[in-house]
């Protein structure tokens, strides 16, 4: 049997990086491992959000894919093949997997298929620590938002991260909560105040006074001269 060819039109594409020609293809020795991580990329690229992954019934319930296996196999059952092909494309580490357990009697136990780059990577570390819920529909599994460590939530709002700054957020870990620091960060942004002298006040406030859940207070523009209002006021020059 011969392929006719691609017929005349606009297609739907997905990608492959090139390292999967360059440094993964020359590895995988298997044609049904070849096309069970082929049908990953394809498949997870349809899939929607910044935690893409496919479960195992997706590749089971996928035609062309099965066919592929059973041609490459015919006197093995196409499942056993394709069990087989996601082993060793998940040994090999082309193919990441993680398993979650029930939350609840909907489901069970639920295996996960990412790809092995950044963002696959990402969500197994955070279904490691606990950081899903369960989903509904084609997406059973909800990987939380990655939270930004007080590094990158200081550079991205308060200035370059400089080694004396990257020492002083270390040592203030070790005295106040991440979350605190969080929160003081984003205070100094709502109070545009951005420096660490602002956020290490409020922490020392919080620290003798106790948290509160108040919200800032909108600055406001007084002659040209800019006035927060509220218990941080004190804490910002002009």
């Amino acid at each position: 049997m011969s392929f006719a060819g691609f017929p005349q039109g606009k297609h739907r594409l997905f990608s492959l990086p090139a390292a999967f020609i360059t440094e993964l293809l020359p590895q995988i020795d298997d044609l049904a491992e070849l096309q069970v991580t082929l049908f990953c990329f394809y498949g997870i690229q349809q899939r929607e959000g910044r935690f893409r992954y496919l479960r195992y019934e997706d590749f089971l319930g996928s035609d062309p894919l099965m066919q592929a296996l059973q041609a490459a196999a015919p006197d093995v059952p196409a499942e056993q093949i394709l069990e087989t092909a996601l082993n060793a494309a998940c040994e090999r580490g082309s193919i990441l997997r993680a398993t979650v357990e029930s939350l609840d009697l909907i489901m069970e136990r639920e295996t996960l298929y990412f790809i092995n780059a950044a963002p696959g990577r990402s969500a197994v570390e955070q279904i490691a620590r606990g950081e899903w819920s369960i989903g509904d529909g084609a997406k059973p599994v909800e990987i939380m938002p990655e939270r930004p460590t007080i590094y990158r939530l200081y550079e991205e709002n308060i200035g370059p991260l400089t080694p004396m700054i990257a020492d002083t957020l270390k040592d203030a870990e070790l005295e106040y909560s991440t979350r605190w620091i969080e929160d003081a960060i984003r205070l100094a942004v709502e109070n545009n105040a951005r420096s660490w002298k602002f956020i290490q006040a409020v922490l020392e406030r919080w620290k003798q006074e106790g948290k509160t859940h108040e919200v800032a207070q909108e600055p406001a523009e007084r002659g040209g001269r800019r006035f927060v209002n509220g218990q941080y006021a004190d804490f910002i020059e002009y």
